[in-house]
């Protein structure tokens, strides 16, 4: 009964899988003989690995003594049969053969080999004088199952006993020493192996070297490794591997070109650790060449080194080398599958992982979780929410625990798949959600344009503590800059400060952005030249802040700083600066940066060339806008909008309507900023029917309900053409109430036809929703002035000196060899004000033999006529063109851009001054643009 019990004990503290040994009806009796009679009979399983088999009359009877027992637990030692071994340790208890040291060290042997510490250190600790064999059994199988505090404890106790180490001892002993990073430890068993006279021995020293580097002291390693007399493969390996594993790749690779012009031939396992070194070097060239060596060396059959190649060239991106190797596998198993699949995912091959994920179930290979994920990360990538739910089935079928991990993937699939119910759905149910899980569901809100959800979560996630990282104070500050929120950015950075992530890259650049799109642009440039290391991301950031702030000088030569530190631009950046020459109507500066686009090989990029169309078209060449639509070799809705915008804009309504209807032909369908241009077509050719029926259709055709800028621009149109009362009953029928720009064009028509009453209600409603607004009052005051209403003028002209409204400059810029010069009206700032006077004064004498009458009645000023000719003869674009004609050869286009409207003077000297000089003069106006040349305008004095 005692030998039953122990064996049950000894059977209740197993904790590894148990490989169970065949037997022969075991311990059948024979009662015809008078002693025990055991023999060893050695089988073959279908794997062809030898079984231990016993026959044996009885367990019990007589004493054992032709028993070969070392024999047997060394046979259950190799096989790792722990319940056999228990069953020959019960019996050598019975039998009173424990105290035998032979077999007590294959027994302390056999259980440190099974994981199974209990008993293997209490038979050293029960034993009267343990030896050096059970010491080095014990402290190398802690070594082995990573139990390295034990092992180290064990070689203490041991060498405080007077056990001395041997060549078998002191690997497994420097072992543990690398596990815990026990560097002093290492030194001083190091000096103890140099006493006993071991340091010469190729395993010892191979283990000092292993030792040395996994602690961090690579100089003493590679030392040591000098000092080993007869270095082998494996005492390469042993350096190398180590340079691996601590991510040295390159001092990696450079010690195996140097074994290899030493004469040593690489093993299997040198060539997998250099495929492992090329991956993460992502060196494909240096991976091929090892790929040849393990042709060469007839390794390339291997399955762990063709994994490891898999692996190495799905890395590296070279995916078609990839699958050629994956398909020379025989039967490849569930980690090439995996390489090969995560690769191209990696990649962003999301269809290519799709197929072969297909292909792996097709062959009988069950996915486990790493391609779950891997597929998982696939459908994301490609929007494939309904495969994304199929294997969400799977997992479920497969009884996968929902933790982070797995929640994660599944939150950020559903996110991407444009399906944040299930999202949040999923996120709500993870048990204990960890920062990837938290990241992912506020990235889905934030990609989904649910930016008040994505900011609102930020301060719950804070409030469960777990914490934040770079990447969600990036997502959070890209939703406050959509959502314009700068208060609460200005709390973010005070936060990204405090917490320490102020010097980290991405939040820097982070808030960079948000400070310039919510039009913060000084913050975003303080951020931007304290932080150290300015990279492109930030470049880029910076560019764009100072282009959508109107700064396109800044932003010009910001780039030129970019370049002077050899950053290379991407297309974002050339993006950027194709707006910022949009905005400045910089044509030359426009034209290099489309150079730069080309060298680059950024043409075909849609992103740079809608940046293209849109660019030319504000610059005042429709013709290059054309031109830059047509390479674009796949048009979304951004390129066709630009390209309608643009000819719009230029007055080329028919030819706008045109292409909005090919755009239709071509399958795609408009947004509400395609319509605004549309009816902008309509407006500035003064097409009022035509506006009329692509307004009425805009929900009905398109799905898109009209919004105030679409009721804008209709009351516009409906003002413009004199249609007053259907503007106001357009107005009064909006769902909604009407917004400055809607009011604004209502003031416009009310000027344009000199409508009093209508001009005076608008204005009141403009001083209500824009109190400081000067135009408002300007305006108001030229319809006064149109019927010689001079008392109201001067009661406007009070009122905006009485509430300090200062009216508007007008500044108008005009482009000169690659630079951009800025005018204000009578400026006398220019280096060449002299020669421009002069010219203006030419000039005067040719309009006036011309026939040219000028508009004093539009001044507002109360001065004599001959001042006021004076003025008009001096405003800004007059003082930009005549610079333009002195600083230009003859012949050339001279390109202006004004920050309002065009006066109707201005507008009728630029015809006679296009005519008089043979010149094209280009004005891009706050509405539209003005083409004159030969003495008329592209707009047909409709504007």
């Amino acid at each position: 009964m005692k030998l039953l019990s122990l064996k049950n004990s000894l059977q209740k503290h197993v904790h590894h899988q148990r490989l169970y040994l065949l037997f022969k009806k075991p311990f059948a009796l024979k009662t015809h003989s008078k002693h025990i009679q055991t023999s060893t009979v050695f089988t073959e399983n279908p794997e062809n690995k030898p079984l231990l088999c016993f026959t044996h009359n009885s367990i019990f009877d007589s004493t054992p003594t032709s028993i070969p027992y070392s024999k047997l637990l060394s046979q259950c030692t190799i096989l790792k049969s722990l319940t056999r071994g228990m069953e020959i340790h019960a019996r050598l208890i019975r039998f009173g053969l424990l105290k035998d040291p032979d077999f007590r060290n294959h027994l302390v042997n056999l259980y440190s080999k099974c994981r199974f510490f209990v008993y293997a250190r209490k038979l050293v600790d029960e034993s009267p004088e343990p030896d050096l064999v059970s010491w080095s059994a014990l402290i190398s199988g802690y070594a082995q199952h990573g139990f390295g505090r034990e092992a180290i404890s064990a070689f203490e106790e041991m060498h405080l006993l007077g056990v001395k180490c041997n060549e078998f001892t002191f690997p497994s002993v420097l072992k543990a020493c690398s596990i815990k990073k026990e560097l002093k430890l290492g030194m001083q068993v190091h000096g103890v192996v140099v006493v006993t006279g071991f340091e010469f021995d190729e395993f010892v020293g191979n283990s000092l070297v292993v030792m040395y580097a996994k602690c961090g002291n690579f100089v003493d390693a590679r030392i040591l490794f000098d000092a080993i007399p007869e270095r082998s493969v494996v005492s390469w390996n042993s350096l190398f591997s180590s340079y691996v594993q601590s991510d040295f790749y390159k001092e990696a690779v450079d010690l195996f070109q140097e074994m290899i012009l030493s004469g040593i031939r690489p093993n299997e396992f040198s060539l997998s650790s250099m495929i492992n070194a090329c991956a993460s070097l992502g060196d494909d060239g240096q991976g091929s060449k090892i790929h040849g060596y393990l042709i060469k060396l007839g390794y390339d059959s291997d399955p762990f080194s063709a994994n490891a190649l898999v692996d190495m060239y799905a890395k590296v991106g070279n995916l078609e080398d990839a699958v050629a190797v994956f398909e020379e596998i025989n039967g490849p198993d569930i980690i090439a599958w995996n390489a090969v699949i995560a690769g191209c995912v990696l990649h962003e091959h999301h269809d290519l992982a799709l197929i072969l994920f297909r292909e792996m179930k097709s062959s009988g290979t069950y996915p486990n979780m790493f391609t779950l994920s891997s597929a998982l990360k696939a459908c994301a990538g490609m929007g494939i929410k309904e495969l994304g739910r199929q294997l969400h089935s799977s997992m479920i079928k497969m009884d996968v625990k929902l933790d982070y991990v797995v929640g994660g993937g599944l939150v950020d699939m559903y996110a991407k798949c444009d399906s944040m119910d299930d999202s949040r759905l999923v996120f709500d149910l993870i048990p204990e959600k960890d920062l990837v899980a938290w990241n992912a569901v506020i990235s889905g809100y934030s990609q989904n344009g649910e930016d008040i959800e994505a900011v609102s979560l930020f301060p719950l996630m804070y409030r469960e503590g777990v914490g934040f990282n770079h990447t969600t104070l990036s997502v959070v500050l890209k939703s406050l800059a959509s959502l314009q929120a700068i208060d609460v950015c200005k709390q973010v950075h005070a936060l990204s400060i405090k917490s320490g992530f102020e010097s980290d890259n991405y939040v820097v650049n982070s808030l960079t952005d948000t400070y310039g799109k919510c039009g913060h642009v000084k913050d975003a440039t303080t951020i931007f030249k304290e932080f150290p290391v300015v990279d492109l991301m930030a470049f880029t950031s910076m560019i764009a802040a100072y282009a959508q702030d109107g700064q396109g000088e800044e932003a010009l030569k910001l780039y030129l700083k970019m370049q002077d530190r050899d950053i290379k631009p991407d297309s974002f950046v050339c993006s950027s600066l194709l707006n910022a020459c949009a905005n400045l109507s910089a044509y030359e500066q426009g034209k290099q940066v489309h150079v730069h686009l080309i060298k680059l090989g950024f043409v075909s990029d849609t992103f740079a060339g809608n940046s293209l169309v849109n660019m030319y078209a504000k610059c005042g060449s429709i013709d290059d806008a054309d031109h830059a639509f047509s390479e674009i070799s796949v048009r979304g809705i951004v390129s066709w909008s630009a390209m309608i915008g643009g000819l719009a804009q230029h007055g080329h309504g028919k030819e706008a309507l045109q292409l909005f209807n090919q755009m239709l032909k071509d399958g795609v369908s408009p947004n509400r900023i395609t319509l605004v241009s549309v009816l902008c077509a309509c407006n500035h050719a003064g097409l009022v029917n035509e506006a009329k029926q692509y307004f009425q259709s805009m929900e009905k055709l398109f799905g898109i309900q009209p919004m105030q800028e679409h009721y804008a621009c209709m009351i516009d149109l409906l003002g413009r053409a004199g249609k007053l009362d259907e503007a106001m009953e357009l107005l009064n029928t909006m769902p909604f109430q009407a917004n400055a720009s809607v009011w604004g064009a209502l003031l416009g028509a009310a000027r344009l036809h000199k409508n009093i009453e209508l001009g005076q209600h608008a204005a009141e409603m403009l001083f209500t929703l824009e109190p400081n607004k000067s135009g408002t009052h300007v305006l108001l005051a030229n319809i006064y002035a149109s019927v010689g209403m001079w008392e109201n003028v001067a009661m406007v002209r009070r009122f905006m000196k009485d509430s300090k409204v200062k009216k508007e400059p007008a500044v108008s810029w005009v482009e000169v060899k690659d630079k951009v010069y800025t005018f204000i009206v009578g400026d006398r700032s220019h280096a060449r004000t002299d020669e421009i006077y002069a010219k203006l004064d030419e000039l005067r004498d040719l309009l006036n033999k011309a026939g040219y009458v000028p508009m004093v009645e539009i001044d507002l000023h109360d001065l004599e006529r001959s001042e006021k000719e004076q003025l008009l003869y001096h405003h800004s674009e007059r003082l930009a063109v005549a610079f333009g004609l002195i600083a230009t050869p003859p012949g050339a286009t001279i390109r202006v851009k004004k920050n309002l409207r065009v006066c109707m003077d201005c507008h009728a000297a630029l015809k006679f001054i296009s005519k008089i000089v043979s010149r094209e003069i280009i004005v891009r106006d706050i509405n539209r643009f003005h083409h004159f040349k030969d003495g008329s305008c592209s707009c047909g004095d409709y504007w």
